[in-house]
């Protein structure tokens, strides 16, 4: 399992966080960069630890994304 996640702005003014399936990160070739490849054109993106990630969810409708 990676370690990695890929945080990006929603629509709803929010922060949508984007997670590699193991079995996606096994096909060869797959990278967490490549994931973030298939977010829409022109969508900012980072590509955080895990343990960057608050794991308190309480309020999670108020996490911000600053590029």
């Amino acid at each position: 399992m990676s370690n990695k996640r890929i945080i990006f702005p929603n629509q709803e003014g929010g922060v949508s966080i984007k997670i590699p399936s193991p079995e996606w990160l096994s096909q060869p070739g797959n990278t967490i960069e490549k994931l973030a490849a298939t977010l829409p054109a022109g969508t900012p993106f980072q590509i955080v630890d895990v343990a960057d990630i608050p794991t308190d969810r309480t309020f999670r409708n108020a996490w911000t994304f600053e590029e």
